[in-house]
Order: C-alpha cells, then sequence, then structure tokens
C-alpha cells in the first residue's frame, strides 16, 4: 500500500462487504464482473480518448478505490490521489475480417476470464482495438464493487463529453458531483431497527425459500460436485409498437415498469410451483431521496433484497399490480438494509438461501444518450456481460424496444425451459396489454401443452398434500 498516495480511507458498505467476499472466494467465477463492448466508428482520436478516461478518473473517488482486508475484521476501501487510466491499445487493422472476428471472440472470453486484483486501484479496464482506419471495437470491463448501473452510465457520458470537448478544444465543463463517502456517513446515521422490525414483519411466518424444482432439470445435480459452474443467457426483444404500448399502459394506470415486471415474475413463480405464497429477490436501486445529490454519485447503491408476496388467484390482476406497487414502495425507504441482517430477522435457516430467482431491472440508460451524441466518432453498444452468484436472473433493459433476458446456471436448467418462461413473460406482457381486467387465476400460459404441465403439477401437489395429511 503506497501511503504517500492515499486520498481517504474508509469502511465499504454491506453490500460491497458481500461482493468481495464472494468474488475472493469464487475467484474463478468472475462473480460481479460488468464487460460492454462497443463498436467505434469514425475518425477516433486517441489521445483524446485516453485523456478524457483519465480525467473521468481524476473526477471520481471511487474509481480510484482499491481495498484493503487482510489481518483486520472489517474491509476497508482506499482511495488514491493518483492513478494511471488502464488503457490498451491493438491494431488489428491488418488482419482480414474473418480471423478479426475468431480473435475477438477469444478476446472478449479471456476478457471475463482475467481477474482482477481487488488490492489495487481502479478495478476497471479499458481496451481499444483497431479494426479499420475508422473503425474499433472498445471493451469497458470492472466489477460491480464499484460501480452500478445507474452510476456506470453517468461515468460513460461524462467520458463522451469530455471527449467531445477535448477533440474540439473546448474547456472541460461539468457539473459538481459528490464523493461516494458522503454515501458512506449517511448509511451509517441510519436505525437499524425500524429496518428490523419492517422486515420482521414483511417476512413473517416464511420458513423457506420458493424452490424452483418444477423448472429444474430432470435429473438430478449433485451441486457440490467439481462440476464447472457455466452460466448461459437468453434473451427477448419487443418490439418498438408493444414497447410503447406496454409504456402507454405503465402510465395510464400509474404503473412502473418495474412493478409490471415483479408481478409477471411473482406470477409465474406462482403458476410454475402451484404456490400463493411467494418470495424472490428483487435488485434495488438503492439511491436514498434524502441524501442530496445522490443521482450525480458514482458508486456502489445497489442492493438485492426478498420480496414477499401474497397471490390471490381470484383477484383481478391490474387491482391486484396497484397493491403491489405499494408493497414495493414501503420497500424503498429501507433499500439500504443488508441482505444478511434480513436473513438473520427471518424464519429462514442460515443454511438455506432467502431466493433462487431475482428480478433485475438495469438501469443503464447509455443506449439513448450516445444516439443523440453529436461528434467525430459514433458509439454502438453491442453487448452487455454480466455474472453474480444467483443461480436464475430475470434482467429487463429498458430501451426503445424493451429487451428481456434469463441468465441461468445451466447445470440447472435447460434453454428449451428458459425460452419457454421468456414466452410466457412475453405472453403475459402482451395479455396485460391488451385486456388487464381479468382474474390472476385466468392468465393464459403460452400453449395448451404448458396447461398439461400445470395440471400435472397441481396433481402432484395435491398428492403429496393428502399423503402428508394421511401420515
Amino acid at each position: 500500500m503506497e501511503t504517500k498516495n492515499i486520498e481517504d480511507i474508509y469502511e465499504l458498505t454491506p453490500v460491497q462487504k458481500g461482493m468481495l467476499f464472494h468474488c475472493l472466494f469464487d475467484s474463478e467465477l468472475s462473480l460481479y464482473f460488468f464487460q460492454h463492448v462497443f463498436t467505434v466508428n469514425g475518425n477516433l482520436n486517441i489521445e483524446a480518448f485516453e485523456k478524457a478516461w483519465q480525467l473521468v478518473m481524476d473526477r471520481h473517488p471511487i474509481l480510484r478505490t482499491g481495498f484493503y482486508w487482510e489481518e483486520i475484521e472489517n474491509p476497508l476501501q482506499i482511495v488514491y490521489n493518483q492513478v494511471k487510466v488502464p488503457l490498451s491499445f491493438y491494431d488489428w487493422s491488418n488482419i482480414n475480417s474473418v480471423e478479426q472476428k475468431v480473435q475477438l471472440d477469444a478476446f472478449i472470453v479471456s476478457d471475463r476470464q482475467k481477474s482482477l486484483d481487488f488490492s489495487q486501484p481502479c478495478l476497471m479496464r479499458h481496451t481499444l482495438i483497431r479494426s479499420t482506419d475508422e473503425k474499433y471495437i472498445y471493451i469497458w470491463s470492472f466489477n460491480h464493487i464499484i460501480i452500478d448501473g445507474w452510476g456506470g452510465s453517468l461515468v460513460f457520458q461524462e467520458f463522451v463529453e469530455t471527449y467531445g470537448m477535448l477533440c474540439q478544444d473546448k474547456e472541460i465543463s461539468l457539473a459538481p458531483t459528490r464523493p461516494f463517502r458522503d454515501y458512506i456517513d449517511w448509511l451509517q446515521q441510519q436505525d437499524i431497527s425500524k429496518a428490523e422490525l419492517f422486515w420482521r414483519q414483511a417476512l413473517q411466518g416464511i420458513k423457506a425459500p420458493t424452490p424452483l424444482t418444477y423448472i429444474e432439470k430432470i435429473d438430478e445435480i449433485d451441486q457440490s460436485s467439481n462440476q464447472e459452474v457455466r452460466y448461459s443467457e437468453e434473451i427477448i426483444q419487443l418490439s418498438s409498437t408493444n414497447t410503447q404500448a406496454l409504456q402507454f399502459f405503465a402510465k395510464q394506470n400509474r404503473l412502473t415498469l418495474a412493478t409490471i415486471i415483479n408481478g409477471i415474475w411473482a406470477i409465474l413463480l406462482s403458476r410454475y410451483t402451484c404456490r400463493n405464497n411467494i418470495l424472490y429477490g428483487c435488485t434495488v436501486s438503492g439511491r436514498p431521496a434524502d441524501l442530496h445529490g445522490v443521482e450525480s454519485m458514482v458508486g456502489m447503491f445497489v442492493n438485492t433484497l426478498p420480496i414477499h408476496v401474497n397471490i390471490d388467484p381470484e383477484q383481478l390482476f391490474l387491482s391486484w399490480l396497484q397493491r403491489f406497487q405499494l408493497q414495493l414502495v414501503e420497500v424503498r425507504d429501507y433499500e439500504y438494509t443488508p441482505l444478511t441482517e434480513v436473513h438473520n430477522w427471518s424464519e429462514i435457516p442460515k443454511k438455506l438461501t432467502l431466493f433462487e430467482s431475482i428480478v433485475v431491472l438495469e438501469n443503464f440508460p447509455v443506449s439513448e444518450f450516445i444516439r443523440d451524441w453529436q461528434g467525430n466518432i459514433e458509439f454502438q453498444h453491442t453487448e452487455l456481460y454480466y455474472r453474480n452468484n444467483y443461480p436464475l436472473n430475470l434482467v429487463v433493459y429498458p430501451n426503445k424496444e424493451l429487451l428481456i433476458a434469463i441468465s441461468y446456471d445451466s447445470r440447472r436448467f435447460d434453454t428449451v425451459t428458459i425460452t419457454g418462461i421468456l414466452k410466457d413473460i412475453e405472453m403475459l406482457l402482451q395479455g396485460l396489454i391488451t385486456n388487464p381486467h381479468f382474474k390472476i387465476k385466468n392468465l393464459p400460459l403460452l400453449t395448451p401443452e404448458q396447461e398439461q404441465i400445470a395440471s400435472l403439477v397441481e396433481q402432484e401437489a395435491s398428492f403429496d398434500w393428502a399423503f402428508a395429511l394421511s401420515n
């Protein structure tokens, strides 16, 4: 640790502590690793590109942060005064396009597998690959422990704006921002006893997580075996027409997109498990409304918390969604609560996980900005990779054409099942837009075959229950 170059030292947030533990414990899995891939067209000024990122790093302490955890009970964040932007440049312009594609695919995979050193400042790296004289591939990789989706958008927008000003020899002018340290201080002032009361009531009576047994592979898999953990992803994209219709429906009924997606996932879990009492995880923004300037702060704010919801099949879907939204709003006041503490306050044994599936509304609204930005280059966001430690993740990317993805542990779930779930989601969204005034029990599954499967599962559950009573 270079003590002369240290600007500040402070503790981690509870979420960061959890991420650090998982990343160090399962270092080969590259957990909480983000990788954005862009195509850059135009006359790129590489010198200005590097300088712009350097200025953005100088501006935000979290981007100059490393971590210290050895021989101490509570890990620390170490902010360094000066850190050089980690930018690598490769020129592949003399290689034919077919070979470039092969090399690029291999490089992207190797970049995901290349670990970041948590003890060193700047847990991100930038790679520029020249494809032709006026085409580049830009790969931006970082660990989630230093930056969330909203902060990533802020940082990228600042970088692009700074690059543009440098290319035009303009004075660099950006709005003031607050350091991540201010959020750490805010956290330490919160009354955790109020959060404890809320979560004990919210999870009262729940003694086990909602199982995913009925959608897992038929063959039993030993999770403790040495079988390699492999994550896969399936994606669907709504048309711009359907996306606009969904946005209009949400606005007309005073619903948020997050409420609609969470509601549909809860309904589907109820269908898949034949249960009306559902528990799953939801990623929340974690940015407190009473912290002035929080919207301009760059750091790791998001948290993943349990959502416990009761589903009455006799209720109208729309009215149920509106009530469910009030429940989600209540959670906002306690988004800062450490998940480990929530688990401790629940009745679910510590040896069990709180939930096995999570819903994420990805807040990286960079696409519209780079599409509208006028400069000497053009960015196209072509690929996004992210991995966490949950076996099933429903991830939604708001855009002009809504993207809905499921990333999953392919040891436990097969592709056919996952694509079927995505089709169910698409069908329910379409049904909601077309006619939201029907009872939850009448929500259609996509195909008659799925209706038959659900009926068989329900019969099996009824048999198990009758057998348990008789014994």
